[in-house]
C-alpha cells in the first residue's frame, strides 16, 4: 500500500483526532473517541482509502 497523505494532511488529521478525544473525554462519550481512531489511523499509516477511488494524493514526489 502507497503512501498517499501529505505531511501537513498528516498533522490535520492527527489534530482532528486530538479534538474528537478531547470531545470524547468531556462529554463522556464513547462515539467520538471511536470515531478518533479513524483519523489518527490513517494520520498514522499515512493513506486514506477515501482517496483512492477520487484518485487524489497529497504526498510529494
Amino acid at each position: 500500500m502507497t503512501q498517499n497523505l501529505g505531511t501537513l494532511d498528516r498533522v490535520i488529521r492527527a489534530l482532528i483526532g486530538l479534538a474528537l478525544v478531547a470531545w470524547a473525554l468531556n462529554t463522556q462519550s464513547w462515539l467520538f473517541g471511536a470515531l478518533a481512531l479513524i483519523p489518527f489511523g490513517t494520520a498514522l499509516i499515512g493513506w486514506c482509502p477515501l482517496y483512492l477511488p477520487l484518485r487524489l494524493n497529497t504526498k510529494r514526489v
